[in-house]
């Protein structure tokens, strides 16, 4: 549920900063590359950050075999890594509860049991 939370947080709050972007008819990228080192910095940062929970998306999403994954790789560059990947973590626990709930009834998983749920 935390997952989730954070999730709304990050779209909520990265968004409500494009649409003002958008409305404005701002220089998006420019002014978030082109304002100088430290803005510089923060951009690196965040870039390494994406590519790192990219690659963890796509390992432990094909480790669990989570249909889907493809979305939530697709969602960091179109929406907001700070929503992606929460909601990826959601959709990784939600598996994993799945997983632990069918191991406790004994019950083998059914055919196409690899959704994220």
């Amino acid at each position: 549920m935390v997952y989730l939370v954070l999730a709304v947080v990050g779209l909520v709050g990265t968004w409500t900063f494009n649409v003002v972007a958008i409305v404005e008819r701002r220089d998006f990228l420019g002014e978030w590359f082109g304002s100088g080192p430290s803005v510089d910095s923060l951009g690196v940062d965040l870039a390494v950050v994406a590519v790192a929970a990219i690659v963890l998306m796509v390992v432990e999403g094909r480790r669990l075999r989570m249909r889907g994954l493809w979305l939530y790789v697709l969602l960091v560059p179109l929406v907001a890594l700070a929503f992606a990947f929460p909601l990826f973590l959601s959709a990784r626990e939600r598996r994993l509860a799945g997983e632990r709930a069918e191991r406790a009834s004994g019950t083998p998983p059914a055919a196409g049991a690899s959704s994220s749920r």
